[in-house]
């Protein structure tokens, strides 16, 4: 059951509040543009300066232009919606209530940062605790006009006289989830609930998990509480910095703009495909392939993979040196690789004391054999050992510097090598891992990679390579800047080159903010991590996040039911493992503000149906008419019928402000290359699929790993029983991703409980 009904319910207008509200938010709105253009001004000063003057010169204007770009930037991003709540206490004049704290010049505050304690009261106040609140209001605006309120009454007892005739209707929330989708996520910042702001808050130690079904807005929960953290913990955090972790390229972008509208921008937001620096992981391979490679089993076999090339000669080997020939025995090598994993945790560190032990037991023989015993000449006999090829290829073979993309690389193209790593596989699994030398890595091998890079070390030559590669590139796009420059604005004269205009803007350059340091250094420790879509999180996945919160500081957002696959862990506990550590909590959220009742009383009848119900079900805060429409197809008719659906529903939010209003083809991977050339063909459907980017376009054509985390105006859902192969994940994120419309376009036999008839 739903717990409101959202037909035809229009947001109060307010009548003469408007202009008494209005006066306060143009006296706000007034404050940021006067603090805007301070900013701006004292950053152009400091740009005046240029790069002259001492190092130490430099690098105080370096910071001083840094936090005033930062203010800047922060100022720009609250724009819309600053105000947006106003709390009636007891004692006291009223708190207005914002994305960010302004104060008048005379100190006096202005608006409250929704993030500051004494905000709390807005979220968590209710009739039965109203903590000192007598009503709350939301304050409804288009840019920098207040077109309505809505007011909440918490304690009547002790409702001022005054406010009594002022009481507004209801709606602000209704108003936020019947909104048409553009594209983007929007903050909730004026609309958290209670229970979402509970977590929001929560203490920053301990691995907190947030279970949330569709809808209940455990996404933007996980980013309100970034923002949340950054503003409480600043100094702690702005040290070490957050990551946020997402499931695709497509749902950072979706969610991008939601932290810099709160005021944060110093975040490093990645997928795990990218979350280590010089690995772009865009290679595919079959999901038992990715399943094996997320094994916990995977540990021992890296371990394995190593130390195969830590390796002893099977004979002795007899090497030249400047004429002279020298043995070098298998035992000689065996104890020098012992005495090297004593010293070293890493192959790499290991290296040199392996090659040390070694030296003096070969310069004793080639002394022995070209008849020396001066100990003066020894450094020399030394050298002539060190520098001598038959040497050199003999401890290269036994034991050589390794990177770890060269290293996976080898064992995923060796039958040989995945045989004496993974014995415990069958000859399938390892033919599913099995490539060609050279693949493109893929978003399995990557916590494999982050593996292989803990046990091997630095490989300084290889990295220097790196750095070196890394540098010229960057010198050629200074360059290049600093022509567009010149050309652009004629300056110079001739007299200054691109490369002088590039050498002084290097040299003078801001450094880097911690997000950029943090997301360039494979090793750095982070003070919190959130992870979103967190069920689909490998166990050798949640091992390379826990290297990067030692502190085990994490936010854990996901749904176990949305979980792809036939095996859905237990519990989290189960999941996590490990990275859990011993401070593991977890929050319940149960309302579901996105999805229609009607579409998800669906879903999790299918869920149940197919034996594996809800872990914690969710109920709708709505539910709208024709919410679920069931429409089969001839034989051939599936892309003819989804198209044509699509139409429709494009033209219905036609309407919409602003060009607002999405609507997504969900379906099987196979068929969505004929859906897009199908749709191309069709004047109405090929203008909607136009746009910046994907998320831009007012038309997606999907599959259901690539809808997860997004929401759209109308889903239209293509042949269900399709996406059921790999258990009931998928079809259960295909069906609870519309705010407003599921259309249902089939073929063969539906499964169980999708249609409303069931």
């Amino acid at each position: 059951m739903a717990l409101h009904d959202a037909r035809e319910r229009e947001p109060a207008t307010g009548g003469d509040e408007l202009p008494r509200e209005q006066a306060r938010v143009d006296t706000v709105y007034a404050r940021l543009d006067e603090l805007r253009a301070q900013y701006r001004a004292r950053l152009a000063d400091v740009r005046r300066g240029g790069s002259v003057g001492t190092h130490q010169m430099r690098s105080e204007r370096d910071a001083f232009a840094a936090h005033y770009s930062e203010a800047v930037a922060r100022l720009d991003q609250v724009e819309e919606r600053l105000v947006f709540g106003r709390l009636d206490l007891r004692e006291g004049p009223p708190r207005y209530v914002g994305r960010i704290g302004i104060q008048d010049a005379s100190r006096t505050q202005l608006l409250l940062d929704w993030r500051a304690p004494s905000a709390r009261p807005f979220y968590q106040a209710t009739a039965v605790r109203p903590d000192g609140a007598v009503r709350r209001r939301h304050l409804l605006t288009r840019r920098r006009r207040v077109i309505g309120v809505e007011d909440e009454l918490l304690d009547a007892d002790n409702l001022p006289e005054d406010l009594r005739l002022e009481l507004r209707g209801e709606g602000a929330l209704f108003a936020a989830m019947n909104a048409a989708r553009t594209g983007r996520m929007s903050d909730i910042v004026a609309t958290i609930q209670a229970e979402q702001d509970a977590v929001i808050r929560s203490d920053l130690d301990g691995v907190h998990v947030v279970q949330g079904g569709p809808g209940t807005g455990k996404t933007a929960v996980a980013l309100h509480r970034i923002a949340y953290l950054l503003y409480a913990h600043r100094e702690r955090l702005a040290r070490s910095g957050v990551l946020l972790v997402g499931p695709s390229d497509v749902f950072l972008s979706y969610v991008e703009k939601v932290l810099p509208s709160l005021g944060e921008t110093d975040v490093v937001a990645t997928t795990i495909a990218d979350l280590l620096p010089g690995v772009r992981a865009r290679g595919t391979e079959s999901p038992t392939a990715a399943r094996i490679k997320g094994r916990t089993m995977m540990v021992e076999a890296m371990g394995r993979l190593v130390r195969l090339f830590q390796r002893v000669p099977e004979g002795t080997k007899m090497l030249d040196v400047e004429g002279s020939t020298i043995r070098l025995e298998p035992a000689d090598v065996r104890s020098a690789i012992g005495r090297a994993r004593r010293a070293h945790r890493t192959h790499n560190a290991g290296r040199e004391t392996f090659v040390r032990s070694l030296l003096p037991v070969l310069t004793d023989r080639y002394a022995a054999a070209r008849g020396i015993d001066d100990p003066e000449e020894r450094s020399a006999l030394m050298e002539d050992v060190r520098s001598a090829r038959d040497v050199r290829v003999a401890l290269n073979l036994a034991w050589m510097p390794r990177t770890p993309t060269e290293l996976l690389d080898k064992l995923l193209s060796s039958p040989a090598l995945l045989g004496a790593c993974l014995p415990d596989l069958d000859d399938d699994e390892r033919a599913a891992l099995l490539r060609p030398r050279g693949s493109a890595p893929t978003e399995a091998d990557v916590p494999l990679l982050d593996e292989l890079a803990e046990l091997l070390g630095p490989h300084e030559e290889a990295e220097d390579r790196a750095a070196r590669a890394r540098a010229t590139a960057e010198r050629a796009q200074a360059v290049e800047l600093a022509r567009e420059a010149i050309e652009s604005q004629d300056l110079g004269d001739g007299i200054v080159s691109a490369e002088m205009l590039a050498d002084r803007f290097t040299a003078g350059g801001p450094s880097l903010t911690t997000a950029e340091r943090a997301a360039a250094d494979r090793t750095w420790t982070y003070g919190h991590v959130v992870v979103d879509e967190a069920q689909e999180l490998s166990p050798m996945a949640w091992r390379m996040l826990a290297r990067r919160v030692p502190v085990r500081s994490m936010t854990v957002v996901g749904d176990l039911d949305q979980r792809r696959g036939v095996e859905r862990p237990s519990s989290w506990a189960d999941l996590l493992g490990p990275a859990a550590g011993h401070a593991l909590r977890e929050s319940v959220l149960t309302v579901s503000y996105r999805t229609p009742a009607t579409v998800l009383e669906a879903a999790t009848e299918m869920l149940a149906r197919a034996g594996t119900p809800p872990v914690h079900p969710v109920t709708a805060a709505r539910d709208l008419p024709d919410a679920l429409v069931v429409r089969p197809v001839a034989a051939g008719g599936l892309v003819t019928g989804a198209l044509d659906a699509a139409e429709r529903e494009l033209g219905a939010l036609a309407g919409e402000e602003d060009g607002a209003g999405r609507v997504a083809v969900v379906a099987p991977s196979g068929l969505l290359g004929e859906f897009r050339s199908a749709a191309l063909d069709r004047p109405a459907t090929a203008e909607a699929l136009e746009g910046p980017d994907l998320l831009g376009a007012r038309l997606v054509l999907t599959d259901a790993a690539g809808a997860k985390g997004l929401e759209f105006d109308v889903v239209v859902l293509v042949e269900p029983a399709a996406l059921t192969g790999d258990g009931t994940g998928d079809l259960y994120v295909a069906m609870t991703r519309p705010t407003r419309r599921l259309v249902v376009v089939h073929h063969e036999a539906l499964p169980a409980g999708v249609s409303p008839a069931g």
